[in-house]
């Protein structure tokens, strides 16, 4: 239960606004009034929250380089129909639209809620994204005129709103993880590459273009090995879940000793599950690799605090599986490379939400961006 100077707070929206837009949502019937806050003294304040009756669900995608996985919410942020996941590695090849297209179909269908009921089909993705626009420059160009966000509305029958996936997965942060509440955040999404989700005064920053917080193209790497972005030296040739898994390989393959030479053999799962897995578990060949590329990742972000001053480094993504493995190596490199009363002031944390953080930060991008109807 809120009052409308809490929604004023929390939303970073004038009162007047948030007044006029509670106002009608109450007549719509998406928000019901909750009887008034305790008393500060003065007029006691009503307080308002969501009408849990009303039916209206969010459709959430989270996509990698390698999976694409999509979620059923309510408005109340409930899981409605249990989390699918797709293989599905991403190209530049339009074409293959057609299979992240019959997925999402076959689920929503498959959901037996009515067409009318849903706001809209929230996708978070890799690559360069202009959420304004519509448009992932890096995978499914199209020919023409058309927009990623209108072919996917026009083919799926909803509204589709898109983001880069670092950026809603700070967004995720910044309204149910660590950052709530919280004003200048950095927010790390260790996976298949290495992405930055930026808050700063309380909102996603994304730059002029909408791209701001390509963290992995930092050039820290001494390896001299050519990226995908066709550059060398990047921080994302050494911190990627795709060469840390390669490593492991190439030093079981010299005769190294792991658990991981038997969980590779397990198709069921991603290698680098299993790779986060054995490094939580303890095993000494994943827990070094993991630690090198954190120690690396740790040298950037204290570039990134001379810079921004944050108060909290959040360690997200897929990676924050590992945990606290994360944080020694962390936090040794911003020991090493950042100035002392910088550091002193900037906390690092490992994210709770894990792997669902993109999925919650794609139900909030509707949220913001739907007209409710």
């Amino acid at each position: 239960m809120l009052t409308l100077t809490d929604l004023s707070t929390r939303t970073h929206k004038s009162l007047p606004l948030v007044t006029s837009a509670v106002n009608d949502l109450v007549e719509d019937g998406y928000v019901i009034e909750s009887g008034l806050a305790p008393s500060t003294g003065g007029r006691r304040a009503s307080t308002f929250l969501l009408n849990s009756e009303k039916r209206r669900f969010i459709v959430s995608v989270a996509m990698d380089q390698l999976t694409t996985q999509v979620v059923i919410y309510d408005l109340m942020m409930n899981t409605i129909k249990q989390p699918e996941i797709l293989e599905f590695p991403l190209t530049e090849d339009s074409a293959d639209l057609t299979k992240l297209i019959s997925f999402l179909k076959n689920y929503i269908s498959g959901s037996g809620i009515a067409a009318e009921e849903i706001l809209g089909i929230g996708i978070g993705m890799p690559g360069f994204v202009n959420a304004k626009q519509g448009i992932n420059y890096t995978f499914f160009k199209l020919k023409g005129s058309a927009t990623l966000r209108g072919y996917l509305s026009k083919e799926l029958g909803f509204h589709v709103y898109i983001d880069n996936d670092s950026s809603l997965i700070a967004l995720a942060e910044l309204k149910f993880g660590a950052g709530e509440g919280l004003k200048d955040v950095l927010v790390v999404n260790i996976g298949w590459g290495t992405g930055l989700g930026m808050i700063i005064n309380g909102s996603i920053f994304r730059g002029h273009s909408g791209y701001a917080g390509e963290f992995s193209h930092i050039p820290l790497s001494d390896s001299n090995k050519l990226c995908s972005c066709g550059k060398r030296g990047c921080l994302e040739v050494d911190t990627s879940l795709l060469v840390l898994v390669e490593r492991a390989k190439n030093e079981i393959a010299a005769g190294v000793s792991s658990k991981l030479a038997q969980s590779f053999k397990d198709v069921s799962k991603l290698p680098g599950d299993h790779f986060l897995e054995a490094a939580q578990a303890g095993d000494p060949l994943a827990v070094s690799i993991l630690s090198e590329a954190a120690f690396l990742i740790g040298k950037g972000l204290a570039t990134l605090i001379h810079i921004m001053n944050p108060e909290l480094i959040v360690l997200g993504g897929r990676g924050s599986i590992a945990g606290k493995i994360l944080m020694a190596p962390v936090q040794h490199a911003i020991n090493e490379f950042c100035i002392p009363r910088l550091a002193e002031q900037t906390t690092i944390a490992v994210s709770t939400l894990n792997t669902s953080s993109e999925l919650l930060g794609a139900s909030i991008l509707v949220v913001e961006n739907c007209e409710f109807a």
